[in-house]
């Protein structure tokens, strides 16, 4: 496992798709994830320090772990299959360690309210080149989604032909 970090989110604009960018944290690999608009918001409120007047969903995971007296140790992005995305939770209460299956935009949600560390697998990270920050770099894309678990590799081609204005510009 890799240790990542929240570089930037967007809007792609060719799907109107938000899209989380993590990068490693030693290095320039990249991990484009493409999320919803409630946890797209969620991150960017945390992101920004905007407290909503009452709780949201990630606000009261956070409480909740808080209040059953665990505390948050990793967040663990651990595959890809069918162009989904998975996730763990790695929640510690005492000497017990219990790893919850969540989504990788809640994990990466709560994780930022906790200032837990994000992990990622090392195969699902890739060289992507990123031109102004704003776009992917790429050329001939085949936008044929896999249809079975995607490789790393798989995955890394897909992305490398994609042409900027099929992924389209990041806007906040």
């Amino acid at each position: 496992m890799i240790e990542v970090r929240v570089d930037r989110l967007g809007l792609d604009s060719s799907s109107n798709s938000y899209v989380v960018i993590l990068k490693e944290k030693q290095g320039d690999r990249l991990l484009p994830i493409w999320i919803g608009q409630p946890e797209a918001q969620s991150i960017v409120m945390e992101m920004n320090a905007v407290k909503p007047p009452r709780p949201l969903t990630h606000d009261l995971c956070k409480s909740l772990i808080l209040g059953l007296g665990g505390t948050l140790k990793r967040v663990q992005i651990t595959k890809v299959k069918d162009n989904t995305y998975f996730a763990e939770l790695h929640v510690h209460r005492g000497d017990d360690i219990v790893q919850i299956d969540a989504r990788p935009s809640d994990s990466i949600a709560i994780a930022l309210r906790l200032a837990a560390p994000i992990f990622a697998q090392e195969s699902l990270l890739t060289a992507i080149a990123v031109e102004g920050g704003d776009t992917l770099q790429s050329e001939e894309p085949d936008l044929t989604p896999a249809t079975d678990e995607m490789s790393a590799e798989q995955l890394k081609e897909y992305l490398e032909r994609m042409k900027p204005e099929d992924f389209g510009k990041f806007n906040l």
